[in-house]
């Protein structure tokens, strides 16, 4: 019985039902990579992304055009809106990478590392299998991150454009005489 409840999870964790039955004990160690990879901060990074762009492009604007002391009240302003967006929804960027880690990057590692190189991995060793690890790195955010992104777009694209919105009204409020 607890075999078939290991086997079930595996499954479920592992990925979509055309996809090669992964061993129980291969799944476990890709399970235990992903805990210490946290890929969940993925969805975080991908939020951070273009926040940061619209802080660094409002600082861009306001620099010289304003005195230092508008400047500086409305590049607070600016930060405290995307403060406030990042507190609001990183929680959901963090979901939805956590919701889409088992069905697009831990396939991905079952398929590619062998049992051994997973425990090499997991024990953060100095090896070819680190380095192709960091190698898939980036393969792997982009497969995750465009899950997030597919996922969360509905909810996510209306309030970037209210933040941008909102720095665009300060940033105007803060350029007029």
């Amino acid at each position: 019985m607890k075999k078939l409840a290991t086997m079930i999870a595996a499954l479920a964790i592992g990925g979509s039902v055309h996809a090669a039955p992964v061993p129980a004990a291969k799944q476990e160690l890709v399970n235990r990579v992903l805990q210490l990879w946290h890929p969940e901060s993925i969805g975080e990074s991908m939020l951070q992304a273009p926040v940061g762009d619209a802080v660094q492009q409002a600082r861009a604007v306001l620099q010289g055009r304003v005195s230092p002391e508008k400047r500086d009240a409305a590049l607070k302003e600016i930060v405290a809106d995307a403060r406030q967006f990042m507190d609001e929804n990183k929680p959901l960027a963090q979901a939805s990478a956590h919701k889409l880690v088992g069905t697009t990057v831990a396939p991905m590692l079952a398929e590619r590392f062998t049992e051994e190189e997973l425990r090499q991995i997991i024990t953060i060793l100095e090896s070819p299998v680190k380095k192709k690890f960091e190698g898939m790195v980036p393969e792997l955010q982009k497969k995750l991150g465009e899950g997030v992104a597919a996922d969360t777009r509905a909810v996510m694209d209306p309030k970037l454009q209210e933040l941008q919105q909102r720095i665009g009204m300060r940033l105007r409020s803060a350029v007029s005489p």
